[in-house]
């Protein structure tokens, strides 16, 4: 787990006279779980539009797999393994659990147009054995198999969060982006998507790294190996759980004063 699959080295973002990101650096490594944590409007999610190439920075550079990512596209960064959720459900509501799943897989699409229109061929031995790994893989280890065919807008929003965190793992990342997966959640929610997280990146079929952003801190100390701290677009720390939940900086971040902000909810 040495070696360091992103590296994030000083990046600055404004908007306008904002600066939502300043100097901020921290690497990954492969086989992890590293969380970036702080208040609101620390900067966490726009550190990961940065990672996935939603935003541009105005300074630094962000590497993945030592490739330097300056100027690749959302799509492209896509292709070189990196997936991701988002803080708000981004599904298509009108579609079912498969359909919006089998959407993570367009990337491994290699039909060309004249046979996927006529789905012959290379096209539909493709739809067949991808639809087959999303209802053996994923849809089966996240545990909707008699949700399949519903449609998402009919289901509630911890299981709209499950199907988003299944779409990003059809992908077949080998880093996963998750932005507060657990927000809105219920107890019960938060230790299911808190277990998938850990099986994710635990389990032989998948080994995926995976960069957090979550507001629970109870489930961030649980299942973090590393932490990193943003306060108003800076990393004001960056360490384990423990050197983190000792860290005076942080817990004035957080609320001003010392407490005790990472009681565990498990």
């Amino acid at each position: 787990m040495a070696d360091s699959i992103l590296q994030v080295e000083d990046v600055h973002l404004a908007f306008g006279g904002v600066k939502a990101l300043r100097r901020v650096g921290f690497e990954v490594r492969r086989g992890e779980i590293f969380s970036v944590i702080g208040p609101n409007g620390a900067g966490k999610t726009v550190c990961l539009n940065c990672i996935n190439g939603l935003y541009y920075p105005q300074q630094g550079r962000i590497r993945f797999e030592g490739k330097d990512l300056a100027g690749f596209k959302p799509y492209q960064r896509a292709a070189l393994g990196i997936s991701r959720t988002f803080q708000k459900i981004e599904l298509f509501s009108g579609m079912t659990v498969l359909d919006n799943i089998r959407l993570g897989r367009h990337l491994h699409m290699k039909a060309g147009l004249l046979s996927g229109a006529a789905y012959l061929g290379k096209a539909a031995h493709e739809e067949i054995e991808h639809r087959e790994f999303i209802e053996r893989e994923i849809i089966d280890f996240l545990e909707m198999t008699h949700l399949r065919d519903r449609v998402v807008g009919m289901l509630p929003y911890g299981l709209q969060k499950r199907v988003e965190l299944g779409r990003a793992l059809a992908l077949g990342p080998k880093l996963l982006l998750l932005d507060e997966p657990m927000a809105g959640l219920n107890l019960e929610e938060v230790e299911d998507i808190a277990r998938f997280i850990i099986d994710i990146n635990e389990e032989e079929r998948w080994r995926v790294t995976c960069l957090l952003v979550e507001h629970d801190m109870g489930v961030v100390m649980d299942i973090s190996h590393r932490v990193a701290v943003l306060n108003f677009g800076e990393k004001i720390a960056e360490g384990t759980p423990e050197q983190i939940q000792a860290d005076q900086l942080v817990h004035q971040a957080y609320l001003g004063e010392e407490a005790d902000v990472f009681t565990s909810r498990r």
